[in-house]
């Protein structure tokens, strides 16, 4: 399917909107043009226009970037690693099972 015709849930839109005005708002508080941060992110300058309009197509690395470089907080305020977090994340994941699988369908063949 076309991402054109990709349909988003209404919280998806606000916080794509969300996290591209507050990219915004940093940026011109740290009195960066577009040109200046789309270059030091490594992205083209409407691409990073569409990030700030909250387009749902782009590279969620891409917006990270952005957020990391205009000091947008992504998971907690003050963050600088988030080693620890990805370290709990890891040990809890392997207490689940590795494979997900759907039960098993049961066949009725008792007409």
């Amino acid at each position: 399917m076309p991402a054109s015709n990709r349909s988003y849930s209404k919280l998806t839109k606000q916080a794509l909107i969300l996290m591209g005005q507050q990219i915004k708002l940093a940026r011109k508080k740290r009195k960066m043009s577009e040109h200046d941060l789309a270059e030091r992110a490594g992205i083209a300058r409407s691409t990073l226009q569409k990030i700030e309009m909250g387009a749902p197509q782009i590279d969620i690395g891409f917006v990270f970037e952005a957020a990391i470089l205009t000091g947008v907080p992504l998971f907690e305020p003050e963050t600088t690693s988030l080693a620890p977090q990805i370290e709990r994340i890891k040990d809890r994941l392997a207490l689940m099972p590795t494979y997900i699988r759907k039960p098993k369908r049961e066949v009725k063949d008792d007409f």
